[in-house]
């Protein structure tokens, strides 16, 4: 246990967490704009079906839904992180949940995106790329 206890603060440890920490702050800062920028405005709209990856063959749907959720809960993890090291932690769980499929999703989706701070923030990072605001209609 005190060789563990040693092993978790050691400077070796410490400072790959603060490496990983410090890319993980530049990298949310390109991702994060790149990927909200790129939804379509209706994306939080509920009037409005999402199709991913229909006309693929279904094989190729189930991998690419199985990293789709991988990557979405890397995403949510690094936001929840996020909260307590440099970085946009809700933001990034944002794009996190918009990955990952669970049942109640999209009702869950336009909460988060409905406070009116956060939906403040995309759509002014939006406007700056000149692209169209985000609409949120409830269900």
């Amino acid at each position: 246990m005190q060789d563990l206890f040693a092993f978790l603060f050691s400077k070796q440890v410490l400072l790959g967490l603060f490496v990983l920490s410090v890319v993980g702050f530049i990298g949310s800062l390109f991702a994060i704009p790149f990927l909200l920028v790129r939804l379509p405005p209706h994306y939080f709209d509920e009037r409005h079906p999402r199709t991913w990856m229909e006309n693929h063959h279904p094989v190729l749907r189930l991998v690419g839904l199985a990293v789709k959720n991988v990557i979405g809960l890397v995403f949510f993890m690094a936001g929840v992180a996020m909260l307590f090291l440099p970085g946009q932690g809700i933001l990034t769980m944002l794009i996190g949940v918009s990955l990952v499929d669970f049942p109640g999703k999209r009702r869950l989706e336009r909460k988060f995106v409905g406070q009116p701070t956060v939906l403040r923030t995309i759509n002014a990072l939006r406007a700056k790329f000149d692209r169209p605001p985000l609409t949120v209609h409830p269900s």
